[in-house]
């Protein structure tokens, strides 16, 4: 696999009082995890994919390698199998990623999984475990705290079908039959050569940090609105301000 770009859009809608609703402009990159893009040693610093910034915060290992101890944990073996990851680089030493996907296959090619591994904006992670079915529509309960202007119960329904020239994710929040919260990623895949690169960093500059100052932005905005603010333990209110 060659390693891709997609220049993106991410929206966010909350349905609940106060509404809501922003969108921003992004880019991710497509890459395998054995086999992350080589750069020259001049742009590294603004594409790195470290193994850090993935699941157990201080745990070593490399990407893959903590991907499949976390797999081994739930039961599941690729047999080295391809896996491919839709996220945000390090730029300048910095990662956040709100949403990374990664796509697991079988040695075979086929999908046997879909991991969602989720962050907030203050160092917290989790990941979830997907089975898909043929259109790439599956469901999780929610056991992560994100935002402490939604409560903790729920299930997300989601849409991660494998990306190719389109992106197109959606994640729905379900509580109670209504659907308090949605996101949607769409983007168009590019070519990830070093003029690509370079382009899109020009047009999109530093986009790990400004997509965490946006959030935080949103979150205080809804503050401000006096946003109900439920069941949040001390605790969990530095969960994330993303409402």
């Amino acid at each position: 696999m060659t390693a891709a770009l997609y220049d993106a859009t991410v929206a966010h809608v909350r349905r609940i009082d106060p509404p809501l609703t922003f969108a921003h402009r992004l880019y991710l990159w497509l890459v395998d995890v054995d086999e992350p893009p080589r750069l020259p040693a001049w742009l590294r610093p603004f594409a790195r994919f470290d193994g850090r910034d993935h699941f157990a915060p201080g745990a070593p290992g490399t990407i893959r390698e903590k991907l499949d101890a976390w797999l081994a944990t739930r039961g599941v073996d690729l047999h080295g199998g391809r896996v491919v990851m839709l996220a945000g680089a390090r730029v300048l030493g910095y990662a956040f990623n709100p949403i990374t996907l990664y796509w697991c296959h079988r040695p075979d090619g086929e999908l046997a999984c879909v991991v969602a591994e989720v962050h907030n904006t203050y160092r917290g992670r989790h990941a979830y475990l997907l089975h898909p079915d043929a259109r790439g529509s599956a469901t999780a309960a929610k056991e992560f705290f994100v935002s402490p202007f939604q409560t903790g119960d729920g299930e997300y329904r989601m849409s991660v079908p494998e990306p190719d020239s389109l992106l197109s994710v959606s994640v729905e929040l379900h509580q109670a039959g209504s659907t308090p919260l949605a996101a949607t990623l769409r983007g168009v895949r590019r070519a990830a050569g070093t003029g690509d690169l370079v382009r899109m960093l020009l047009v999109r500059p530093f986009v790990p940090q400004r997509v965490t100052a946006l959030i935080r932005g949103y979150g205080v905005g809804l503050w401000s609105r006096r946003a109900p603010m439920p069941e949040v333990a001390p605790a969990d209110r530095l969960g994330g301000l993303n409402g």
